[in-house]
């Protein structure tokens, strides 16, 4: 039993470093290296202060924002501690409800919108985490918000222009706007500018 216990042993201790500190070390320093933006948690500054991640979503809900997509994180919004989808298939009577529901909030929130509400403004995404809306759905809310802040529609909508990012390396996925930088730029805007 001695010969076999002392070379288990031996092997656990050696795993464990590797595994356990070695390894987590030489990918951090890595991650730092290559990509210390994103290694620290792509954190945005504003006046010197993290006001939140170009990752992860921020919760808005005054008219004088732009609305990201709905979080299905509980029970607070956005919580990276609980990212998930809400689970209901597109052919489940709840999710249909909850659908017809935030459009109908949506509606409340600027009676006088007329264009199609998109998808992304009504359903959650996946991680329920997501920090982008679609250039549509910015457009959908540039009257409201405009509104809201005394702005004039096309300034809203130049802003919108400005923070809309492409496809990534110009083939995978769609264009968007990350919320939380759009709002932030538009807090920096007075009443009347541009």
């Amino acid at each position: 039993m001695k010969t076999l216990l002392r070379p288990m042993l031996s092997l656990f201790v050696v795993l464990s470093v590797i595994t356990g500190l070695v390894y987590p070390l030489v990918v951090t320093g890595i991650g730092r290296a290559a990509f210390s933006r994103e290694a620290t948690g792509s954190l945005i500054y504003k006046d010197g202060r993290a006001v939140g991640s170009s990752l992860i979503g921020q919760n808005f809900d005054e008219p004088k924002y732009f609305w990201g997509r709905l979080s299905a994180t509980a029970p607070m919004p956005n919580s990276g501690t609980a990212s998930g989808g809400s689970n209901f298939g597109p052919l489940n009577p709840a999710l249909a409800d909850a659908v017809k529901a935030r459009i109908a909030a949506l509606r409340d929130a600027d009676p006088n919108a007329t264009l199609p509400v998109p998808a992304d403004l009504v359903t959650a995404s996946a991680s329920g985490l997501d920090p982008q809306i679609s250039p549509a759905a910015a457009d959908y809310q540039v009257a409201r918000v405009a509104k809201a802040r005394g702005l004039a529609p096309d300034a809203v909508r130049s802003l919108v222009a400005r923070y809309t990012e492409g496809r990534q390396w110009g083939i995978f996925g769609e264009a968007r706007v990350n919320v939380l930088k759009l709002n932030l730029a538009l807090d920096g805007l007075a009443p009347g500018s541009v």
